[in-house]
């Protein structure tokens, strides 16, 4: 990956001295190996700290929202999954793709900073080498799907099972059953909002959760309000989620949320498809159930 980060480094200092972009987004290093952090260089001079190593896992794309309402021109580096919400942004009408200078890597999986931050600390910090991310081990698109210019080798999709595997089985169960299921998963949520946070599809100006007249949803992390706020939430992402699986690797209590993301685009693809969000940018493209055409199927309750 030196390689890599070398070509990345180049070409951010190149664009930058030649004013073809007003800033670079990228990684830098922290103090540990594995505490990389999204970084905006302005100059050439802060692109010498940009890298690209194995904990390079943020999705740069989200943080673009920050900038929406400029004109400057970005210039920023992604990996598969991120270019597909670099797709949604530009079909959310977010960003100009015109205002975006996107240097791609076809990436060979990451390990998550935030699980070797874990396994280093405490009294007895665990010297072995940090497993591929949960997220990275099943992944649809390595490789860019929109850029301007791509590094590395292209990439194989990985797989770990059935792609719903999980979905198939809760799919299986009795209302009760499921209801019990998601209470139980759901109840450690503290309302941290990381997850909204993290997500490139909620590009919403105002969040519905952070209303207060009316207040859509309580403050309190019962059991009613937790359901409310990540159904709600979901049902938002239905068509949208680009699989980049921030929201539940941000998490902090370790809940599974892609999982229903996971029902939600099979059951999109399932009634509107075939369809994989971000997957493909075709300018005025709009997801499944942004759009409305006379013969929408409606046999479904």
């Amino acid at each position: 990956m030196k390689d890599i980060a070398n070509k990345i480094k180049a070409i951010a200092q190149d664009l930058l001295e030649k004013g073809e972009v007003s800033l670079f987004m990228g990684w830098e290093q922290g103090e540990f190996e594995f505490q990389t952090r999204p970084f905006f260089a302005r100059t050439s001079q802060d692109a010498e700290k940009l890298i690209f190593n194995e904990y390079s896992i943020h999705n740069l794309a989200n943080a673009l929202l920050k900038f929406r309402d400029g004109q400057e021109k970005i210039g920023l580096v992604v990996k598969g999954c991120d270019s597909r919400g670099i797709v949604r942004l530009l079909e959310d009408l977010q960003f100009k793709r015109e205002r975006l200078y996107i240097v791609g890597v076809c990436c060979p999986g990451l390990k998550d900073p935030l699980e070797a931050a874990r396994a280093h600390s405490g009294f007895n910090p665990q010297a072995a080498p940090a497993p591929l991310a949960a997220k990275c081990r099943s992944c649809l698109q390595p490789n860019p799907v929109i850029y301007d210019q791509l590094l590395g080798e292209e990439q194989a999709p990985r797989s770990e099972g059935e792609r719903y595997a999980q979905v198939h089985e809760i799919e299986k169960m009795s209302a009760d059953e499921r209801y019990r299921f998601f209470e139980e998963m759901l109840s450690p949520c503290v309302r941290c909002y990381g997850c909204r946070q993290a997500c490139v599809a909620c590009n919403c100006r105002t969040c519905i959760f952070d209303e207060t007249k009316p207040q859509w949803v309580g403050r309190e992390t019962s059991a009613s309000d937790n359901f409310m706020y990540h159904l709600v939430k979901a049902l938002h992402m239905a068509g949208r989620c680009v699989e980049c699986g921030e929201c539940e690797r941000v998490c902090p209590v370790n809940i599974p949320l892609m999982l229903i993301n996971q029902k939600l685009i099979k059951d999109v693809n399932q009634f509107y498809g075939p369809y994989e969000a971000g997957l493909n940018y075709v300018e005025g493209a709009k997801p499944p159930l942004s759009v409305y055409k006379e013969n929408d199927p409606d046999d479904f309750h």
